[in-house]
């Protein structure tokens, strides 16, 4: 499914989209995209994690201690994962329920939260 973003979601994506590169690996997780939510610093969401202490530093170290980085910096990246597909789905019936025709960073970061919570 295509989805529709603020231009901020756009932007926390592509973020995403870059670290999975430079990190090497060939998927897009949630972790990627909380790292995105956190470097776009414009959204809600980025302003909810910066509130609780959480920047996109600290979330790539923790990227880089759990997962590590691949091999080869020019991989392709496949996609994303079944996780980050079912919290792009939740956040779009989210903004749904929110009478938004557009995903926003809060309906990313909100619908994974409360599937985690």
């Amino acid at each position: 499914m295509t989805y529709k973003f603020t231009p901020s979601a756009e932007n926390a994506m592509e973020f995403a989209n870059q670290i999975t590169t430079k990190l090497g690996h060939d998927y897009i997780g949630t972790e990627h995209i909380l790292y995105g939510l956190s470097r776009e610093n414009t959204g809600v969401a980025s302003k909810v994690l910066e509130g609780q202490g959480i920047n996109y530093d600290n979330i790539l170290v923790q990227i880089e201690e759990i997962i590590g980085a691949g091999r080869l910096k020019s991989r392709k990246v496949l996609g994303f994962t079944p996780r980050t597909k079912k919290t792009l789905e939740n956040a779009y019936q989210e903004a749904k329920k929110m009478n938004s025709d557009l995903i926003g960073t809060e309906h990313i970061l909100i619908r994974d939260v409360k599937r985690r919570g």
